[in-house]
């Protein structure tokens, strides 16, 4: 929590927290609302509207949220001592008496360790602020590794950017390809060689503080929503080394129950097709994902176009149901530009309104991400921030 803990960790690199967890339920197995939650929500809820609506003063900010301005005094005075809210002026507002404050979210007040596992073959990281802005950014090359020496490389890497920190870090995270599972613990991740990987105790273990996972197009989707101009309802695919997606409804990621929603890189599109690394043939990846596009393309140059919008069709194969029985009409597609810019997405698009078209049905809007590479890093930023301080 903030306020009285925030003194002691002033100095340390772990994370200050605005829980915004819904209250443990009693032993009776009715909730139980306790003080402390109702302040942590409230505290959230003051971020929230702060993010949403930079600078504004106690005022508005009371009648934003519905607090009282007594309480919304008390909340603001906690979160300005503990840095995460700072004064930027006075309103040019023409309003009687003295002009009113405003206040906003002091972005370089903490650091948050944002780590991407999705690229090909290397590990790409950042140091991003609450604002969402990258301050510094690394990359490690992996080549062909897999299984240890990937987790050996990825706690090195991680490492190296806490030390290059010099702000309090509000949270770690971590995007992987593969799945995680739904208490964010264990990865299975083919392209890697993890299999129910203790991901999060391994990384705790060896850095000394918590460490969030998980799956790289989740995080990307949410990004989408928080830094991009992405709608509450949204697809978001990611193409790299492997192909998986992120699923949004009502603005809330949708994870499944076994924490696999959105992995359509394994779902078999060709029959007795190529080989998996999934030990399957035929599934999406063996056309849709990067190693797999790069080898096609290499080795017939002058049928490139045809290869990417044969590669577009297998991903409007995969995507048509789901569109189809969700009724999303915004689908993101991250990747390497030269790859699904064009005719790769306009042969997916086609596909799509091919086989699921009705009139009575919004038109499936496909685009490439504009978030570009660092969609998963960003991802990871809105992932702490939500987990940390509440904010969506």
């Amino acid at each position: 929590m903030l306020g009285k803990d925030a003194p002691a960790l002033a100095n340390s690199k772990r994370a200050t927290t605005v829980s915004s967890r819904v209250p443990r339920a009693a032993s009776a197995g009715r909730s139980r609302i306790r003080p402390q939650d109702g302040r942590q929500n409230n505290l959230s809820l003051v971020l929230q509207t702060l993010y949403d609506t930079p600078e504004i003063s106690r005022a508005d900010l009371s009648r934003a949220t519905g607090l009282t301005r007594v309480t919304i005094s008390d909340l603001v005075a906690e979160l300005l001592g503990s840095g995460l809210l700072a004064e930027v002026g006075s309103s040019d507002a023409i309003r009687p008496g003295k002009p009113a404050t405003l206040l906003t979210v002091a972005e370089y007040s903490r650091d948050i360790i944002a780590v991407d596992l999705s690229g090909g073959e290397a590990i790409t990281g950042a140091i991003c602020n609450i604002g969402g802005k990258i301050r510094y950014r690394a990359e490690r090359q992996l080549g062909d590794a897999k299984g240890e020496e990937v987790l050996r490389s990825l706690i090195s890497f991680i490492s190296e950017l806490v030390k290059k920190s010099d702000k309090e870090i509000l949270g770690i995270c971590v995007g992987t390809p593969g799945t995680v599972d739904p208490s964010g613990k264990e990865v299975s991740a083919a392209n890697l060689d993890w299999h129910r990987l203790k991901l999060s105790a391994e990384l705790g273990k060896a850095l000394g503080q918590d460490v969030t996972i998980a799956n790289d197009a989740r995080l990307a989707t949410i990004a989408e929503h928080r830094f991009g101009n992405a709608g509450a309802d949204l697809i978001r695919v990611q193409i790299s080394r492997g192909v998986g997606s992120g699923l949004l409804i009502g603005g809330i990621a949708v994870n499944g129950t076994g924490g696999a929603a959105g992995e359509i890189g394994h779902v078999v599109i060709e029959h007795n097709g190529a080989l998996c690394s999934c030990g399957k043939h035929g599934c999406l990846e063996t056309w849709v994902a990067v190693p797999a596009l790069s080898k096609r393309i290499a080795e017939n140059p002058a049928e490139k176009e045809e290869i990417l919008a044969e590669a577009g069709r297998r991903l409007g194969i995969a995507l048509a149901p789901i569109i189809g029985m969700l009724d999303v009409s915004d689908v993101i597609v991250g990747g390497p530009s030269q790859f699904i810019n064009g005719t790769f997405i306009a042969a997916a698009q086609s596909l799509i309104i091919d086989r699921i078209g009705l009139e009575s049905r919004r038109s499936v809007v496909l685009r490439e991400s504009q978030l570009a590479g660092d969609a998963v890093l960003l991802g990871a930023t809105a992932l702490i921030l939500r987990k940390q301080l509440g904010v969506n």
